[in-house]
């Protein structure tokens, strides 16, 4: 008797042979003694379409919540949700390594800091990248950049939101990649100006969703030969960015000195002899700036703006806090804010902008995770979209509250300073393979919260952004359904405390 296997994408159907067929791999399968779903001890297919349809982190999830914190997902990958698993997995000097998943998505020539597999190459490219991504480095040569942005950015949401409504996820999306395009290749795409998205970005856009999904079906690929623009923007976004990227290695070949971060690296690498970098490398590492710096900085602006808005007390206590800065302020002053660090905190917890799995490889001999055994090869995966709504870690956690971030005022510990808070919180990774931007990512952070709760003083939400417009889609990273969360200063805000 057949039997069918249903999911939002697909239906199949096993006839006596497959059954004979996948009896065999579910009988030698690595992953067979683990809980999970019967289907997944002999095919991937269940997963493969939950990451087609953007659910990948909603599928594992429920998983977690059905089997328990270690569970199969297909006959060669593992979910893992325990804690103290994350810590072995990810810790410094660890031997389960990064999957190749990644260098399948990236897609590029050669490997790059995000894609490194080896730590014998991965140490001297991020050791190299760390000096001009360094907090002491961008205060000193970027901050007044960042600054200058994120005022004309909260200008232009503020004419917006004056005149009718003002689309914040697309104003923040702007905001993320001008600077980003101004650090990697040391001129600004200046679309805060113009208000509009230069093909780069329709194509970057386009890219976090449409990479993930050829990882699973590569012969999707073949469309990139399409003789139509809109295809071949969505089916060779790489190229697109891998060539917008040839800018930064002529200006940091021909501008050494100005504001470039290559033309930094390649002038340390020179002067000190420490690793090595090519035009190439310029190339991919250029492309991963932008494409790491860009949709994350900018869907976490997003949340946190539509999280706030839907909290008048909340955004009230924010704009008062925020109204005392000085004239002037810098991001020392925007540290010294307690409010507003938390719900920035509180927006990563909840709306982590990359919060899928970071899938390793277990290492030669297994291992023993959650009380079982791994066999040496096997992938697992553990994702920070659990991990940040776990009830044994964090109270309520389904309720966005930034006071869990702030001391008592009776002088008791911060709910997320307790040591497993501290462990399961990675929105920027883990690690030695955790984000190397994640200083320019929350300097930005800082000043755009800042001047929007200072500058747009008792806006609201649009009445066409709802909690169903504003449901997230999972293409490796998060974004609206809508991509659209409008605010203004008309009408009547929507949604209550």
């Amino acid at each position: 008797m057949a039997e069918t296997i249903s999911c939002a994408c697909c239906t199949f159907r096993c006839s006596r042979s497959e059954d004979i067929q996948f009896t065999y791999i579910a009988a030698t399968s690595p992953t067979s003694n683990l809980p999970g779903p019967w289907y997944t001890r002999f095919t991937h297919l269940r997963l493969k379409c939950a990451v087609m349809t953007g659910q990948r982190i909603f599928y594992i999830d429920s998983l977690h919540k059905k089997y328990g914190p270690i569970v199969r997902l297909s006959p060669t990958e593992v979910g893992v949700a325990d804690l103290d698993a994350f810590r072995e997995i990810h810790k410094i000097g660890t031997k389960y390594l990064k999957s190749d998943w990644y260098q399948q998505l990236a897609n590029f020539p050669k490997a790059g800091i995000f894609t490194m597999i080896d730590p014998r190459e991965h140490g001297p490219r991020r050791k190299l990248l760390s000096r001009s991504f360094s907090r002491s480095y961008l205060l000193e040569h970027w901050e007044s950049t960042v600054r200058e942005k994120v005022a004309l950015c909260v200008a232009q949401i503020k004419k917006d939101a004056t005149r009718d409504v003002a689309d914040v996820y697309h104003w923040w999306m702007l905001l993320a990649s001008d600077v980003t395009a101004h650090l990697a290749f040391g001129e600004s795409f200046n679309m805060l100006q113009t208000g509009q998205a230069n093909q780069f970005i329709r194509v970057l856009k386009k890219l976090t969703m449409a990479a993930g999904i050829m990882v699973e079906l590569p012969l999707l690929r073949l469309f990139r030969f399409v003789p139509i623009p809109a295809v071949q923007e969505i089916f060779n976004c790489n190229e697109y960015i891998f060539r917008g990227a040839d800018r930064a290695v002529q200006l940091a070949r021909s501008r050494p000195g100005e504001k470039n971060v290559f033309a930094k690296v390649i002038e340390d690498c020179e002067k000190e002899g420490e690793g090595t970098i090519d035009d190439m490398d310029v190339r991919i590492e250029a492309s991963n700036v932008i494409i790491a710096g860009t949709d994350t900085t900018g869907v976490t602006l997003t949340y946190l703006t539509w999280a706030v808005l839907q909290r008048p007390q909340l955004q009230k206590a924010l704009e008062d806090e925020v109204s005392k800065l000085p004239e002037g302020f810098t991001e020392n002053d925007l540290l010294d804010l307690p409010l507003m660090n938390a719900v920035i905190e509180e927006t990563h917890r909840l709306y982590c902008a990359a919060p899928s799995s970071l899938p390793r490889v277990v290492p030669q001999g297994g291992s023993q995770i959650g009380g079982h055994y791994i066999p040496q090869g096997t992938t697992v995966s553990t994702q920070a979209y659990t991990f940040h709504r776990d009830a044994n870690i964090w109270s309520d956690p389904l309720t966005f509250n930034p006071y869990r971030w702030i001391p008592t005022k009776e002088g008791g510990s911060a709910e997320a300073s307790t040591p497993d808070a501290k462990t399961a919180f990675h929105p920027f990774g883990v690690g030695a393979r955790s984000c190397v931007g994640i200083h320019l990512a929350r300097m930005e952070l800082r000043y755009a919260t800042a001047f929007f709760f200072r500058e747009c003083k008792g806006v609201k939400l649009g009445k066409k952004t709802t909690p169903q417009t504003m449901e997230f889609e999972n293409f490796f990273l998060i974004a609206p359904t809508a991509h659209r969360c409008e605010i203004t200063f008309r009408g009547e805000n929507m949604l209550g405390e």
